[in-house]
């Protein structure tokens, strides 16, 4: 709640005489609407605050100083500019309304800072000396130029049988209202500050919460989908021991299932456009996609399972009021007390893309998009990396962070190209022609989408997925997201 009309004239009239004829030395924006001015009377130093935050808009001094920003924002520079060094000549209250006027003496003539403290509409002006207005904190241009007009003065509420807020005698020093005020709304900030955290956890724990069982309900879909391949091993065997029975267009064939006891008849489906070898080899393949998703999915299933479980539990403690903040360990993910108690937090990702490590222990760098592809190579990548992209297709520039002077490992260079081409259009088809040179020699095209680049110099090396290297590159893999390694 923002400081009432009388709680305002109750901290002017003991501030004011201390600031009157004082100059205003240094003036800070520590928070987007709150300033802070440094009066420099005889003999000491006060820091007027005048906070417009709509759930305490307020004024008073303030006992220690706030952090402020590196730089300060324009509305500081603007106020510096007009009343820094002036002095400070008058500072009343209009109309017994929650609005405070602040009359400054400067080079440029007489400058007044008006701060209204009305709750959500609070604001902070700059009149010139016709009292027109300069600029506003709320930015709206429509008032600048246009002469200063106080709000309609609304009927406060009545305080009748209330006990006052900030009652001097409860406070000692020489300001103790603005004691008063300063203790009262440190205390309301914290409690905001902690409904915001836990109001900004609960969304981002709900976020993450659909997002996990998404992606548990797509690992699910995919082991059903493997599934069916759990016989096709056997399949294999069966057509490998009958290839010379397969010609070329057909279709399908009856086979007697020896593995079975009872030697059922069963019939195989046949790609008719590929040789008996090949159609051999697919069921062996996907019996390998099976096999893989089992190893790989239902224990991603379980941990994801056990952090569905951890994050309900949260959202439940923060819903019953029972909720301490933790510090994240997991980005892109909700961490709970849980979480952290289980296991050791990985290693946190470092910026915007796919990061990767070499056979040799080289860092990879991959873009995920045209933008990160931009950054990739003009912003992150220096002259004498290594560069790479799949040739003539689109896909993902790939960065290897080179020594100065320093040629890359053939593993390297493979590893790097086997990314190229895995983050390309050339996926499908599990091979083709990967192109490479130093970062020096790629150019931004001009007038082209972002990403775009000329390249000179290049040479080319073609690569073919490899699932061994694949994995390996998986394990070493550094970002916290779900790679998809599977190709056709």
């Amino acid at each position: 709640m923002a400081l009432t009309a009388a709680e305002i004239a109750l901290v002017l009239r003991e501030i004011a005489p201390a600031l009157l004829h004082g100059r205003i030395q240094k003036i800070h924006q520590p928070r987007e609407r709150v300033l802070l001015f440094e009066v420099r009377v005889p003999g000491e130093s006060h820091r007027l605050l005048m906070s417009c935050e709509r759930e305490t808009a307020r004024l008073h001094l303030l006992s220690r100083p706030m952090s402020n920003p590196l730089s300060p924002p324009s509305f500081c520079q603007f106020v510096r500019a007009q009343v820094q060094g002036g002095r400070l000549d008058d500072i009343r209250q209009l109309e017994e309304d929650r609005i405070v006027s602040l009359t400054v003496s400067t080079r440029q003539g007489p400058r007044t800072i008006v701060c209204e403290l009305t709750g959500h509409t609070a604001n902070l002006l700059m009149l010139d000396e016709q009292r027109h207005i300069l600029r506003d904190l709320n930015r709206q241009r429509d008032l600048v130029g246009r002469p200063f007009e106080a709000p309609s003065q609304r009927r406060p509420p009545s305080t009748k049988g209330k006990a006052p807020r900030f009652d001097p005698q409860t406070a000692a020093g020489r300001f103790p209202v603005s004691q008063a005020i300063e203790a009262y709304y440190e205390d309301k900030e914290r409690q905001l500050a902690g409904d915001r955290a836990k109001h900004e956890r609960l969304r981002a724990l709900k976020k993450s919460l659909a997002k996990m069982l998404r992606r548990i309900e797509a690992w699910r879909e995919d082991l059903t989908k493997a599934a069916a391949y759990r016989d096709y091993a056997r399949y294999g065997e069966l057509l490998k021991a009958n290839l010379k029975a397969i010609t070329t267009g057909m279709d399908r064939i009856p086979l007697v299932d020896y593995y079975d006891a009872s030697l059922p008849e069963v019939t195989l489906p046949l790609d008719r456009t590929k040789s008996a070898l090949h159609n051999m080899n697919e069921y062996f393949k996907k019996h390998r996609k099976y096999v893989t998703a089992e190893r790989e999915l239902r224990p991603r299933i379980a941990d994801a399972e056990r952090e569905v479980d951890a994050v309900r539990r949260e959202i439940t403690s923060i819903q019953e009021g029972t909720w301490t903040p933790s510090l994240p360990t997991r980005p892109g993910l909700p961490t709970t007390s849980a979480d952290s108690s289980r296991r050791p937090p990985p290693q946190q990702r470092r910026g915007p893309f796919r990061r990767f490590v070499s056979a040799d222990g080289l860092p990879i760098f991959v873009g995920r998009n045209a933008k990160e592809n931009e950054e990739l190579t003009f912003q992150l990548a220096k002259s004498e990396d290594l560069w790479l992209h799949a040739r003539g297709t689109p896909g993902s520039h790939v960065v290897v962070r080179l020594a100065k002077g320093a040629d890359p490992p053939p593993e390297t260079l493979r590893d790097a190209a086997t990314l190229a081409l895995l983050y390309s259009d050339l996926k499908k088809s599990g091979k083709g022609e990967v192109i490479y040179t130093r970062r020096k020699w790629v150019k931004a095209a001009k007038g082209q989408a972002p990403g775009t680049v000329v390249v000179t110099r290049e040479q080319s090396i073609h690569v073919q997925l490899d699932a061994r290297r694949l994995d390996a590159l998986k394990a070493r893999h550094e970002a916290d997201s779900r790679l998809d390694f599977t190709f056709r």
